[in-house]
């Protein structure tokens, strides 16, 4: 365990991980306010296994996020929005920071998630609709909301389905798990309505781990990234990692 009377650097480093059916490009903001704060970033897309989307597992995601993250410097954070918020918390221990913003919950609170029948495949760059992008993204002005339109992708069902049935986190990992207090810090943040995550839930989540709850006034799953106001929380998230 460090010393907690021994000086530590500031996190100058960052690694940001999207969420399901999103891309690299949902961390365009938060990349221009983080390397403005002198924060090298790094927004790698998650990519399905070799056999295709339908055959990609949650694992294969992680593995990708754990080698990305031990590539970057120390002092580190991983950043990770929903899905992504999930991927982050499992290799928490390769960080020296974390910010979860609507985070799809490990086990065992993922099982008060809202139940979904995922298929093999989820058809959200086939589907995707203007009109449901815009419904999903209440808080986003008209050029975000037809930006994301056109760069949803399909997702992993078999992911899906992994993350909502809830993933157990192995303590030789995440020692913190099973303790009242995590050694690393964390940052959680809730939109204030999340049909996806409900804000609630995160909030029972950060109690639980020992995390900084921040509530933030999105009506929006989505929100904390795209929203009008997403700079301005890149910007709070930014000061927060700047004092660990």
């Amino acid at each position: 365990m460090p010393d907690p009377m021994t000086p530590r650097a500031c996190i100058r480093h960052a690694l940001l991980i999207h969420g399901a059916g999103a891309g690299a490009w949902e961390w365009n903001l938060w990349q221009d306010v983080l390397r403005s704060r002198g924060l090298g970033t790094v927004a790698p897309d998650l990519r399905p296994a070799p056999e295709g989307l339908a055959a990609t597992t949650l694992d294969h995601y992680r593995r990708q996020v754990r080698a990305e993250l031990e590539a970057l410097p120390r002092p580190r954070a991983v950043i990770g929005a929903s899905l992504g918020g999930l991927l982050a918390w499992l290799c928490a221990d390769l960080a020296d920071a974390v910010v979860l913003i609507n985070p799809l919950p490990p086990a065992p609170w993922a099982a008060r998630l809202p139940a979904r029948d995922w298929p093999d495949v989820v058809p959200w760059r086939r589907d995707a609709r203007l009109a449901s992008t815009r419904r999903a993204m209440v808080d986003a002005d008209e050029a975000a909301v037809l930006y994301a339109f056109r760069r949803w992708r399909d997702e992993s069902g078999a992911v899906l389905r992994e993350a909502h049935a809830g993933v157990e986190v192995p303590a030789v990992e995440m020692p913190a798990v099973e303790m009242p207090a995590v050694e690393v810090p964390v940052l959680c943040i809730a939109s204030q309505r999340d049909d996806d995550v409900a804000p609630e839930l995160s909030a029972q989540f950060a109690a639980a781990i020992g995390a900084t709850l921040l509530p933030w006034p999105s009506p929006s799953h989505v929100g904390p990234l795209l929203g009008r106001d997403a700079a301005r929380l890149a910007a709070q998230a930014a000061d927060w990692l700047s004092a660990r």
